[in-house]
Formats: structure tokens, sequence, C-alpha cells
């Protein structure tokens, strides 16, 4: 190459990443295990995912590095890559990925984090950044629930038939493909599904985290759960409402839910997988909602989410239920429980909403997608607007329908599609 060609090559315009996704997970014999997800934007930047929990919004030097991280590239090489695209020198290339991969191997590595981090930039709010697909979606497999496996009354309004497990895998593989790599099973109960461990399964060979969302009675079969957890489960949240029996057992309407639950919640606390409880606060159990966390506590459960129908309770009893989050939220503080804000919730008669974190639902909209069991696409969990079939409609026409950009503020801020 001549000097005349080689200084054209420095001061030309680099060309940025494709748009892809990678995907690392650590041997089954490492010390220490973590996931790592990156998904590098049409304009370069990337986004990673540490352990489906916390998330990275990189530039585009540091998504190249994120890139040579995550297939395996030594120092040399990946300060080599970086220095030849970005047109840097050597020596720095080679301290900035250090750098970068000692922070990210942190973070895989420590508990309690905040859920979104952006790494070298001034830090903003939660979910406010838009992305080219969300961080999870919420798989509504079935709208049965557990009392003979009928169909929830609400739920009739709202879809005739649930997808076939082939249709399904075909959800999943379309939703990997464009870069959400995060998938909840939900309902209804999700366990009523036969085919939920082949499911799960799939999710796992094609590198989705996955989380299950479920009343936790059929996980007192210990085989049963065993087998999600070979399947490739990644966490699990159990929606209670009650450490008494009675309570939980009224809300529910079934006699005996609460020992059932009681027995899968203690089976998945000592299972090899990581657990949330989802406390529903209502009018029944708010004098004693403080109590059932400290319950969750004494099982050995490390996390809870809180959620109450605030909008849906009689008049007057608003500010009752509130201060009962409040005290149960201060209790799972003074006991060290991890409080899990980005909560997926279940379709049913008690329709949670996202309480105590302060966010306006436009921002908690542009990261989520609900996935109904025909395969309708919703902004999120609660939300009444069909933003298209995923098998039915492009991507580009859900992502970017006109409505969800609308509930996600985006024709306010007068901003165009990616």
């Amino acid at each position: 190459m001549s000097l005349r060609e080689r200084l054209q090559s420095w001061f030309a315009p680099f060309t940025p990443l494709s748009q892809e996704m990678l995907h690392y997970q650590t041997p089954p014999g490492a010390d220490q295990q973590y996931r790592l997800h990156l998904r590098v934007e049409q304009d370069g930047r990337g986004l990673l995912i540490v352990n489906a929990a916390t998330v990275l919004h990189l530039n585009r030097t540091a998504t190249e590095y994120a890139r040579q991280l995550i297939l395996g590239a030594g120092e040399e090489e990946a300060a080599r890559a970086v220095a030849r695209r970005y047109r840097v020198g050597r020596a720095t290339a080679l301290a900035d990925f250090r750098r970068l991969r000692d922070h990210i191997l942190t973070l895989a590595t420590t508990v309690d984090l905040c859920p979104v981090t952006y790494l070298d930039m001034e830090r903003v709010e939660p979910f406010s950044a838009e992305t080219s697909a969300p961080y999870r979606a919420d798989l509504a497999l079935t709208y049965r629930v557990n009392e003979g496996g009928a169909l929830d009354p609400e739920a009739r309004r709202r879809v005739d038939r649930e997808l076939t497990t082939e249709e399904w895998r075909c959800a999943m593989w379309m939703l990997w493909d464009e870069g959400v790599p995060h998938v909840c099973f939900t309902g209804g109960e999700p366990t009523l599904r036969e085919d939920l461990v082949e499911l799960v399964r799939y999710a796992e060979e094609q590198g989705l985290v996955t989380g299950l969302l479920t009343d936790g009675r059929r996980l007192r079969d210990g085989d049963y759960l065993d087998q999600l957890l070979l399947a490739g489960l990644d966490h699990l949240q159990i929606t209670l409402v009650s450490h008494r029996p009675e309570v939980h057992d009224a809300v529910v309407g079934r006699e005996g839910a609460w020992r059932e639950m009681d027995a899968g919640l203690r089976n998945a606390e000592a299972g090899d997988v990581y657990v949330v409880a989802h406390v529903v606060v209502v009018p029944e159990n708010a004098d004693s909602v403080a109590q059932t966390v400290a319950y969750l506590a004494a099982l050995g459960i490390p996390a809870v989410a809180l959620s109450s129908p605030l909008r849906e309770v009689p008049e007057g009893e608003g500010a009752r239920l509130q201060a009962a989050l409040e005290d149960a939220q201060a209790a799972a503080y003074e006991l060290g429980l991890t409080l899990v804000w980005d909560l997926a919730a279940p379709y049913c008669h008690v329709n949670p909403v996202e309480v105590e974190m302060g966010l306006p639902p436009d921002q908690v909209v542009r990261q989520h997608l609900y996935v109904e069991p025909d395969g309708d696409v919703l902004p999120a969990q609660g939300y009444n607007v069909v933003l298209g079939n995923l098998l039915r409609d492009p991507w580009e026409a859900i992502w970017h329908h006109p409505e969800r950009e609308r509930l996600g503020g985006r024709e306010e801020r007068g901003e165009e599609p990616d």
C-alpha cells in the first residue's frame, strides 16, 4: 500500500459493525457462572445484557471490545481488531480492552446490581433509550388457570386459540433473530401446557434466557421441577397472596391452594434456580403483607416483587393498599431481600401493575412486549392494544407500530423510527 493510500485509509469513514446477536455462557464446570448477550444495533452501538439483569449501553468501540470478548479473542487479537477499525493506537486499544473486560466480569459475578447501567456515559432513566428490540418478551402460553384448567373468563374476549408447540418454537426463533435475549413464560398458568419443558429446552438451545411465572402449585412435583431445570430454566417467579393459608385460599378461590403453593415454593428454593416471590397486595392481605415478606425471608427466598391492583380496588382502599406496599417494601429492605421492580405479571383476575419505581408507563412500554396465546402482540401486559401478530406480521410493523410509539412517548419527542 502506498503512503497516499495509507493516509486515505486512515481518514476514510470507518465501517460500523453489522447488526447481530451474540451469546456467551460459561461452561458447566466453571467456578463462577454467568451469561452475556450482546445485541449490536444498526448504527454499531451495542446493548450488553449481563445475567439477564444488568444492561450496559455501549458506544461503538466498547461494542467491538465486548464482541471480541464474547467471541473468545485474546487480548492482542482484540486490540488489533479495534485499532484497525477505529484507528487508535494498539497500546491504547489493549488498555481499553482490559479495562472493559474487567468491568464486565465484575458485573457478571456481582449480585444486587443496578438493573440498567450506561457504561462511560451519564446515567439516564431505565428504559428511556430506544432500541431495535425489547429487553424481554413475556409469552402468555395459555390463559387457562389452575381450577380445572378453565379459561380465565376475562381472557375469552381476547383469544380463541393457543399456538401449537411448533408455532411457539417459530415465535421464539423470530424473537431471537430480531435480537430479543430474554423470554418469560406466563399465562394464565403456563404449567398447564404439557409442552412447557420442551419449549424451555428449545429456548435454551437458541440461547435465550428463560423465566417462568407460575402459582407454584405444580412445582410441588419435584420430578417436574427437575425436568424444567434440566431443560435450562434460568429463573422462577412464584405468585402468592399471603403466608396465611385461609387468606391465600380465599383469594385464589380454591381450598388447599396455599399448601400446594408452599410445597412448590420450598422445592424451588431448594433447587438450582433463582427464585422471586411475587406478592400481590389486595384488601384481604393488606394488614399482614409485611409478615408474608418475613415468611419468604425465613424460607430463604432471595427476592420479592410487590404489586397491587390499585386502580381496581373499591373507593377508599387505595390508600390502605399503598401503605401496605410501603410496609412490605420496608420489611424486604430490613430483611436483606432484593426488590424486583421489572415485574412480569400473569394475566389473571388480580391484574398487578408496576408500583413504587416511579417510572411513567411510556418508559416501561419501550422495552417490553407481551405475546398472547394466539400470537397477538401487546406493548406490555395490561395494555389493550394489539400491535400485530408475531407469526403473521413483519417485525418492523410490530415494533414501530404507531400506537406503541405513541404509548412510548416517541411521537411527542419528534423522533423518527430507526
